[in-house]
């Protein structure tokens, strides 16, 4: 059987993070692994992370099985800070390993329920494509960012989703648009809604990174803008960015509906299409989110370091928007772009060369996360840019 079959290809950015470690460079810069990194280069533990751990360690009583759908606490909570306290729409959630488990329950209910398409913006992380192909969607796309001139290509966007037939769903991102950074406004939310509506899409909402644009609050705004003026959603959350639980792959997806009945049958039916492929979802970094969640002072001291976070993210982009200057400076949008990631108009050859010459390691498709930055390599990093 395995004589049959042939070699995939490595990832390019999972073969990026082998590449860098055998450099034996000390000035050597990682902009490509898309995890936050601290001043020391570190990807840190929240320290509410660590004392919700001693916490669950002291009381945790048994490792059975959770119920197919995962902790409906954890659930509640995590609702809660993304659909908000008083959300008006009526939703109901399953746990999920990781967001990209999410997306991929969603897809596969997409499939069985709805249309079978799905909208997809460009740019979009590569992984979005993979997770609806292998589900067996049809992919249609829609302009997002345009990289040359850093701008975000809205009206495109809506004069493509026009196109759209009712019941098909819609990729959106919540906040810190991954790979381009590129922020959409209150308004520019309303337009999106306003076409979605009248044409009776299904929004898939991907929430990961909650917290690191315009904080807890102003990250989920534009998510429940759209949640309440439309019948149906999918909301896929990720708990790796904002509570850096990476490796313990915490995720939950949640149906959006009018009424509570018909959020309870589509959970009905993300747990059943969950049992034939993992079966229960993990337990560990739901138990922390929980924890956290539950308790006031864990709550505080968790948001506080993830504010801090936030605000030295946006320092390092002004810091490096600043110190490009030259053929940049009238095209990048560093600068008042939001979250980890930015998409240079750089060459596959330029990205070559910075990271040949110079240990500047990036996609060659240009993007960067800016949390591999510290802030000591700004204007040496910088200054290699100016001189591609």
């Amino acid at each position: 059987m395995f004589e049959r079959l042939t070699r995939q290809p490595d990832d390019p950015l999972l073969a990026l993070i082998g590449i860098f470690k055998a450099d034996s460079r000390a000035d050597k810069v990682d902009l490509g692994v898309g995890v936050y990194r601290d001043e020391a280069g570190n990807s840190p533990i929240f320290r509410a992370v660590k004392a919700a751990e001693r916490l669950i360690w002291e009381s945790q009583s048994s490792k059975a099985y959770v119920a197919p759908e995962g902790d409906q606490v954890f659930l509640d909570l995590l609702w809660a800070m993304v659909g908000g306290k008083t959300s008006p729409v009526h939703a109901a959630g399953v746990q999920t390993p990781g967001g990209s488990g999410a997306l991929r329950l969603a897809a596969d209910l997409i499939r069985q329920a709805g249309t079978g398409k799905i909208w997809l913006g460009l740019p979009s992380w590569p992984n979005h494509a993979g997770i609806f192909e292998a589900a067996g969607l049809a992919i249609e796309t829609y302009p997002y960012f345009d990289v040359a001139s850093q701008t975000l290509q809205l009206d495109r966007m809506l004069e493509a989703l026009q196109r759209a037939a009712p019941g098909d769903a819609v990729l959106i991102h919540a906040s810190c648009h991954n790979p381009t950074g590129a922020p959409l406004r209150a308004e520019d939310w309303a337009r999106i809604t306003a076409v979605i509506a009248a044409r009776g899409l299904v929004p898939l909402i991907d929430s990961a990174y909650q917290g690191f644009g315009a904080g807890l609050e102003g990250d989920a705004a534009g998510l429940r803008t759209m949640i309440a003026a439309v019948p149906e959603a999918l909301v896929a959350v990720s708990c790796s960015k904002s509570f850096g639980l990476y490796r313990e792959r915490t995720g939950a997806l949640y149906a959006v509906a009018t009424s509570q009945a018909a959020a309870d049958t589509a959970r009905s039916n993300l747990v059943a299409i969950a049992r034939t492929s993992y079966s229960m979802p993990p337990d560990h970094g739901s138990a922390i989110v929980k924890t956290i969640l539950d308790s006031s002072d864990l709550r505080r001291d968790w948001s506080e370091e993830l504010e801090s976070m936030r605000l030295r993210l946006a320092s390092l982009r002004r810091g490096f928007a600043e110190a490009l200057g030259g053929r940049w400076s009238n095209t990048i949008a560093i600068g008042v772009q939001e979250g980890m990631f930015s998409l240079l108009p750089v060459t596959p050859a330029e990205v070559m060369t910075l990271r040949e010459k110079h240990g500047v390691y990036m996609p060659t498709s240009g993007r960067i996360n800016i949390a591999g930055l510290k802030l000591a390599d700004v204007a040496r990093v910088a200054g290699l840019f100016r001189s591609l």
